[in-house]
């Protein structure tokens, strides 16, 4: 198996490209490999590249005033990540992105992609799939964060996302759901009372 073959199946999944195409949209993209607790971006630079998942697990964070960290998202494999907003806007992130795990990556840069987009309908189309689910993913998420409880946030999540609760530290989870670590081993704690 080709270690490309699970992105090949993620385009294939969102467009019908010849093999042709195929090939000139894979050339676009360069494989990385980064180690855990590598940073792959920051605050005050530009986000130069926007991060296909083959194999690990990355986050997505900001820092607030008081220094406290809040996870915007989280991508293991199979999912995107990147600062959307420095990405599309070419301006300094806000974000943190750093790798959870020793992980690859299929990355792409914004000249590149906007060369594709340009070239080819069937590659804008790709990409607007892509950013399409993205802003859906994003919006059943804020909606989350302010209609359901902690505790459901909790539920939610282990049903949406049940191998990446296992993978995934609990205090990036925590500040994923918007409660401390402690809150979290609490209402983890108050179900597994439940269960017993």
């Amino acid at each position: 198996m080709d270690a490309l073959d699970p992105f090949i199946r993620h385009i294939q999944a969102r467009v019908a490209l010849t093999d042709e195409e195929l090939q000139e949209l894979l050339a676009a993209f360069k494989l990385k490999k980064v180690k855990k607790k590598q940073f792959i971006i920051q605050p005050d630079f530009v986000a130069t590249h926007r991060s296909y998942v083959l194999q690990g697990a990355l986050r997505s964070y900001v820092v607030d005033q008081s220094g406290a960290e809040h996870t915007i998202q989280f991508a293991l494999e199979d999912w995107w990540i990147s600062d959307y907003n420095s990405y599309l806007y070419q301006k300094p992130a806000t974000l943190f992105v750093v790798a959870l795990e020793d992980s690859t990556l299929v990355q792409i840069d914004y000249e590149n992609e906007q060369r594709l987009k340009a070239a080819n309908h069937k590659f804008e189309t790709f990409f607007r799939i892509g950013a399409e689910r993205t802003a859906a993913y994003h919006q059943r998420r804020i909606i989350s964060a302010l209609t359901r409880t902690a505790e459901e946030r909790y539920t939610d999540f282990l049903e949406a996302y049940p191998t990446a609760a296992q993978r995934l530290p609990q205090y990036a989870i925590a500040s994923y759901l918007g409660m401390t670590t402690e809150f979290l081993s609490k209402i983890r704690h108050d179900k597994v009372k439940r269960k017993s």
